[in-house]
């Protein structure tokens, strides 16, 4: 099970950080994703962070004001969020699986790639 927090109200040019822990493993050891969903849209990938290859890829939309990071202490995942806008409003999802998941670009980074999930945590960027 993941456990999300971290979510809230933020002005515009703020900054959140989401976080997405577990006990039941070492979260740090599989691929991560991050997703969102606004009101109104299908879920969409913000990034997929490969672990075994050192590589994540972000979506174009959040790429240089968006981070991963993994905290192994404390088995806890955290998404930066800075210079929020407006648009990224929606309800944020982490997600993980136990197979190894092997990605050339950020594309290829979707939902159907992970078994187990968060139940999201809202964040709303409004002034």
């Amino acid at each position: 099970q993941l456990v999300q927090s971290g979510g809230g109200l933020v002005q515009p040019g703020g900054s959140l950080r989401l976080a997405c822990a577990t006990s039941g493993f070492t979260l740090g050891a599989y691929p991560i994703g991050w997703f969102r969903q606004a009101p109104g849209n299908e879920r969409e990938a913000v990034l997929c962070d490969i672990d075994r290859s050192g590589k994540t890829f972000y979506s174009d939309s959040v790429q240089g004001r968006f981070t991963i990071s993994r905290d192994k202490a404390t088995n806890t995942v955290y998404l930066q969020m800075d210079n929020l806008k407006p648009g990224d409003t929606a309800v944020y999802y982490c997600a993980t699986d136990f197979q190894p998941i092997y990605l050339f670009r950020f594309e290829q980074c979707s939902e159907g790639l992970f078994g187990l999930w968060g139940r999201g945590t809202q964040v709303t960027v409004s002034s």
